[in-house]
């Protein structure tokens, strides 16, 4: 068995240092700080509280935030524009120091007060959220009321900055849409923990998410569905006199909106314009794009593609996709990149690239005249012209090019970066080519994905527990550092319904990738990281963000002895947990025997419930699974 996770707490570190107003629980910082160095002692701070700067305009704005975060029904805080010294009060201000990188920053608490310096706004910003950790988590009571009537924070010196520039999560908002305000909220939670790009995947099968003033068609049809709810890829298509009353979409306005408030919050938002596969919705808006001839509509998340298995290629149903043939597209997304254009001012636009379904391509005349043209030998060569011609659109706004990794196929178009998905070959293949890579692969950072058991998580196609995240490395070797800009999580929505689940997905996983990209990668240490997801926990929960418990759920094994012989291992991701389990349909608690070994199913059984607990403490959630999915896993039948 696992030693207790308490013995954690004694561990000799500089990383996991004593604070809080108790002055005696471990600081719990994510991402974890470059240094942090700790003195006994902790600084009391007036029921008065100044926050001081030295009134530049953009750190006036961070300060009037971190006030208006600071400010309860006992703390009274105000800001000062001078750069007079005042005990007990907290100073931002800005310094010319070139030992401090790029958005870094120096905090210094100290019994006089605290003092937080940064070569650029976006340092001071950085600063404070690692300060607002230092607070009690009942800074963050979504009601503004605190029961603390006492702050005190660590006397601690802490110098940081970021390992890698691009550090992102990706929010799929065609699949369900967002609103203005929700999406704002997510802003809110991923800037606490230093991510600093929010990608809005826009356009998809499922809906077409941005105003084009020049195609209107585009909101008026290709924003809206008819409503299912269910298991997405299970339902039927829109059936006669259905109306598409579900969707919505972001006018100029609206874009204008997010990107100022992300802005001010140090978030670049990449937009994706999904194309020539993914395209539906802007079929069912202008079917003439398309090769195929054909009634098109937007799908309400019926299953018109085929994924084989077995190593076989994915074919549509419908053809969704862009005809690389047609001069109208080329036209089309003319318009369409030059208002994205004018609403980003994101130096890249990604133009997805990703999933084309090719087998209508194949049979059709004009494909065959544009090889024939163009001296195209396959249509890998056929999307890469593709590709190319929309490069040179998206330059010719004044932007650079990312998309995902089946760009490469057929040759990649010659200034364009790649979001390597697959995997991380796609991004080691093109870095080694000279291009810029985005890692963002599928098996460490795919927040769709389950984040425990299939029993008792909403079912998705895989499972990608928290501890496997956490080793994502974005710097593979052999490959030149200054091409890897960075990384990001990516959430697709297609079973994300609403906003608590979108939150249920994120976190914890995000807390993992936020360390990946920030922290030094000697300092990563799963064993130190859990209780610091623990403490994040308690400060979500006072902040009412969901989270998934899964860390907490057993990991379960299942294979078979013989034909009829079901054998089950256990494991936990989380030290100090037993596991506790039944074979008699009642369920299990501390006082049921627990899990030492392998179990051998009895055959009788009509499920095995698990629980696992922490001491007299439940962790995990109870867990059914069933003899049938038993056997499933096993290969019994």
């Amino acid at each position: 068995m696992k030693k207790p996770l308490f013995i954690f707490c004694f561990i000799c570190s500089s990383l996991f240092l004593f604070a809080q107003s108790s002055g005696d629980a471990a600081l719990s910082l994510i991402p974890q700080p470059v240094s942090i160095v700790q003195t006994k002692g902790s600084l009391v701070l007036p029921h008065q509280l100044s926050i001081y700067t030295d009134n530049n305009a953009e750190v006036n704005r961070i300060a009037n935030s971190l006030s208006l975060q600071l400010a309860s029904n006992f703390y009274k805080v105000k800001v000062v524009p001078d750069k007079k010294p005042l005990a007990k009060a907290i100073h931002l201000y800005l310094v010319s120091d070139k030992s401090i990188p790029a958005d870094g920053y120096r905090l210094k608490i100290s019994a006089t007060g605290v003092s937080l310096s940064a070569n650029s706004p976006s340092g001071i910003f950085y600063g404070v959220q690692t300060l607002l950790q230092l607070f009690p988590k009942e800074i963050v009571n979504k009601d503004g009321h605190t029961s603390v009537k006492q702050w005190s924070l660590p006397l601690v010196s802490i110098e940081d900055h970021p390992r890698f520039g691009w550090r992102g999560l990706m929010l799929d908002v065609t699949r369900h849409f967002f609103t203005v305000a929700q999406v704002k909220d997510y802003i809110d939670q991923m800037v606490k923990y230093k991510f600093n790009m929010l990608h809005l995947h826009l356009t998809d099968d499922q809906g077409w998410r941005i105003e084009i003033k020049s195609l209107p068609k585009l909101t008026e049809v290709g924003a809206w569905r008819v409503e299912r709810t269910g298991t997405f890829g299970t339902f039927p298509k829109p059936q006669p006199g259905e109306k598409p009353t579900y969707g919505g979409f972001y006018t100029h306005e609206d874009i204008k909106e997010l990107v100022k408030y992300a802005a001010d919050r140090f978030v670049n938002i990449l937009p994706e314009i999904d194309v020539p596969g993914h395209s539906l919705a802007a079929l069912a808006s202008y079917p003439d794009l398309s090769c195929t001839p054909g009634e098109y509509y937007v799908s309400p998340g019926d299953r018109f593609m085929v994924w084989p298995g077995g190593g076989q290629h994915f074919y549509g149903l419908i053809d969704n996709t862009l005809c690389p043939a047609n001069e109208k597209v080329y036209e089309f997304l003319d318009k369409v990149f030059t208002e994205v254009a004018q609403l980003f001012p994101f130096q890249y636009i990604h133009m997805g690239g990703d999933e084309t379904a090719r087998n209508f391509w194949e049979k059709d005349e004009q494909i065959k005249a544009l090889m024939k043209k163009e001296n195209l030998k396959n249509l890998d060569e056929v999307q890469s012209y593709f590709v190319k011609r929309v490069e040179k659109i998206i330059n010719s706004k004044g932007k650079k090019m990312i998309g995902w990794d089946e760009i490469l196929q057929g040759g990649l178009a010659p200034n364009a970066a790649v979001m390597s998905w697959r995997g991380m070959s796609g991004g080691i293949e093109a870095a080694k080519s000279g291009h810029e890579v985005v890692m963002s692969p599928t098996d460490f950072v795919y927040i769709d994905y389950m984040q425990g058991d299939a029993s008792i998580e909403p079912p998705v196609y895989s499972t990608l527990r928290l501890k496997k995240t956490y080793s994502f490395e974005p710097l593979p070797e052999g490959v030149n550092e200054k091409l890897i800009r960075g990384g990001q999580a990516n959430l697709w929505t297609e079973q994300v319904y609403n906003m608590r689940h979108a939150q249920y997905m994120t976190w914890p996983r995000a807390l993992a990738v936020a360390e990946v990209l920030w922290s030094p990668k000697e300092k990563r240490n799963w064993n130190g990281f859990v209780p610091r997801v623990e403490k994040q926990f308690e400060r979500m929960d006072a902040a009412q963000v969901k989270y998934a418990p899964s860390l907490y759920d057993p990991i379960i094994t299942v294979s078979k002895k013989d034909s009829a012989t079901i054998i089950v291992t256990m494991d936990t991701e989380v030290e100090g947990l037993t596991i506790h389990y039944s074979f008699d349909n009642s369920f299990p608690d501390n006082f049921y025997q627990a899990y030492k070994a392998p179990l051998t199913v009895p055959n009788e059984s009509a499920a095995l419930k698990l629980v696992t607990y922490k001491g007299n403490k439940q962790m995990g959630r109870q867990m059914v699974i069933t003899m049938a999915e038993l056997k499933k896993r096993a290969g019994i039948k």
